[in-house]
């Protein structure tokens, strides 16, 4: 259960919604055992009234009236408890996903490199949902049974003490031991269909994610066996909860049928010490009526052990710690924004190989330097921990003269714009894509960042309400890319990245795009990551890594002059 308690804490903030919801719950279930108990009373007092002389007097129009108060009352009570309980649940949901969320994405790309986009995505939709049985199946059919135990036990104790507290007697042992039990024999099946749903989305999301290439390979038939293979361990799962459900209920009902028995046989000779009267069916209407304080309980904690997978499943992710973590504050820092490596090292967290090896490497604000080298050189590393993804091991990285770990998140992402080498389009409409970049441009800034990159023709039609897809899958890879570039130009921070940002393009667009970036340039400090000797005789400075370590550093012509590496690679041209 303490896997819990970081759930059971945003509770707080809809406590009142919670409770309503409870109040209500248990508002209507007293009004269906009045309903019942009413309803049996009535009608063995009414067929006895009939055979007496008591039918002239008897009072037909209260006992009816109460009985028609207590079925609308049940179900406006029953309505309104599904609306307000549910309505607070989602609200709840919602909160939960947001903080999830914002927790995640401090571990990206550190602790969470190693588990699948699908895996994710199930912990972010599945496991979340699963988090409403805490208060739906569990906490509030608790409260409601108990509470109701001891509303139904009071009542019979009016009028028999004895048959009262026997009564409670036997519906307490159940609550306090029916929860135990099942949930001791549904965990296992509760764990393992938490597992096989989640094994299922992710054999599901690669299947469809990879189709084409599976396809091509021969793998395909392998990866639908895959799905198959969850698919079917998730239905035996499936099957054995509702077998279990049904099971939980019969023997529910089993005990109900006993407990009426019993209290019929108790209450044989009268109630309250009186003959033998139409209260007996009141006392076997009651019985028969506290099954639904119990039924909600038979399977609240039959679910507890997929719950509890789930909480695990999400604090694996919500209880971690970040490997960056940054500062709340804003620091005071000068207009010239100059780059400063001194004496970096780095390896990635599941490697002891170094990937930057001892870098020494200043950039003067409003300067431009390319970077170049072999793929797998570390070029793009060095970009990566300018953003601070990972930091160093040793050595510090200094933007505009302070410390990177002093920089809060908000200053660091204002301060630099990047082109990656991957752009990432969300499912959305290209103005959603687009406005991300600068929050406050309007949709003629939009359109006018658009057509420097050469994406006018997305403006016919439906033009920035066009929906993109999954992925952009309406886009090519040159039209993503320039997506990546209009993103840089709206945003329009004083350090600019770009990490091969010409990949993909044709000739022509490539040039159109490095004269775009010559004009962008002006006033900026640009770091341009490349393997393609372009234009380079346009750069303030080069520098050339080979394995992790600097090799040359100069300006094109002096490069060219010493005719080492970077001469050689552009005689290889």
């Amino acid at each position: 259960m303490r896997d819990l308690l970081p759930y059971l804490k945003l509770y707080k903030k809809h406590w009142f919604g919670l409770s309503l919801g409870m109040l209500l719950a248990f508002l209507t279930v007293a009004a269906s055992i009045g309903l019942l108990t009413l309803s049996g009373w009535f009608l063995s007092a009414a067929a006895v009234a009939g055979l007496t002389i008591a039918r002239e007097t008897f009072n037909y129009m209260l006992p009816g009236a109460f009985v028609r108060g207590f079925a609308m009352g049940r179900t406006a009570g029953r309505w309104g408890e599904r609306v307000v309980s549910h309505n607070a649940t989602f609200k709840l949901l919602t909160d939960l996903r947001v903080f999830f969320f914002s927790k995640l994405a401090p571990l990206i790309p550190g602790r969470v490199s190693n588990l699948r986009d699908a895996d994710l995505l199930n912990r972010l939709v599945a496991d979340v949902d699963a988090m409403d049985h805490v208060y739906l199946r569990l906490i509030s059919p608790m409260v409601v049974g108990t509470l109701g135990i001891l509303g139904l036990t009071a009542l019979v104790c009016w009028f028999d003490r004895e048959l009262g507290l026997t009564l409670g007697a036997i519906l307490m042992s159940l609550v306090l031991a029916w929860p135990v039990l099942f949930y001791k024999l549904g965990k296992r099946n509760g764990s393992e269909l938490t597992q096989h749903k989640a094994q299922l989305r992710i054999s599901t999301l690669d299947w469809l994610q990879g189709y084409s290439e599976l396809t091509l390979f021969g793998a395909e038939e392998r990866y639908r066996n895959a799905i198959l293979n969850a698919q079917d361990k998730l239905l035996k799962n499936q099957y054995f909860n509702a077998h279990f459900s049904g099971i939980a209920q019969a023997l529910l009902m089993l005990a109900n049928g006993w407990t009426v028995v019993l209290m019929l046989w108790l209450a044989a000779d009268g109630v309250g010490g009186n003959t033998p009267d139409p209260m007996i069916a009141l006392v076997a209407f009651a019985t028969m009526a506290s099954v639904e304080l119990l039924m909600p309980i038979a399977g609240a904690f039959q679910h507890l052990g997929q719950t509890l997978t789930s909480a695990r499943r999400l604090n694996d992710i919500i209880l971690s710690e970040p490997d960056v973590q940054f500062p709340e504050e804003r620091i005071e820092h000068g207009e010239e924004f100059s780059i400063a490596y001194k004496d970096i090292s780095f390896h990635y967290p599941d490697s002891d190989s170094q990937v930057i090896s001892n870098v020494e490497l200043t950039i003067p604000a409003q300067h431009r330097i390319a970077i170049v080298g072999q793929t797998g050189s570390g070029k793009s590393t060095l970009l990566q921990l300018l953003n601070r993804y990972w930091d160093v091991q040793q050595g510090t990285i200094e933007i505009a003269g302070k410390p990177i770990d002093q920089w809060s998140e908000s200053q660091l992402r204002q301060a630099i714009s990047v082109v990656s080498q991957r752009v990432d389009i969300l499912n959305g409409s290209l103005r959603d894509n687009l406005v991300m970049a600068k929050p406050d441009a309007d949709d003629q800034e939009l359109a006018q960042a658009l057509e420097k990159v050469g994406l006018s023709k997305l403006l016919e039609d439906t033009a920035l309400d066009t929906w993109l897809g999954d992925g952009g899958r309406q886009l090519s890879g040159g039209e993503k890319r320039r997506i990546g570039i209009a993103r840089a130009l709206l945003h329009n921070a004083p350090i600019l990245l770009l990490d091969e940002p010409t990949e993909g393009l044709d000739k022509q667009t490539e040039q159109q795009m490095m004269q775009l970036f010559e004009q962008h340039f002006k006033g900026k400090t640009v770091v341009f990551i490349t393997h393609r000797l372009v234009d380079l005789d346009k750069m303030d400075t080069i520098c050339l890594i080979e394995q992790g370590r600097i090799v040359e550093h100069g300006n094109h012509d002096e490069l060219m002059a010493e005719q080492g590496r970077y001469y050689a690679l552009n005689q290889t041209l």
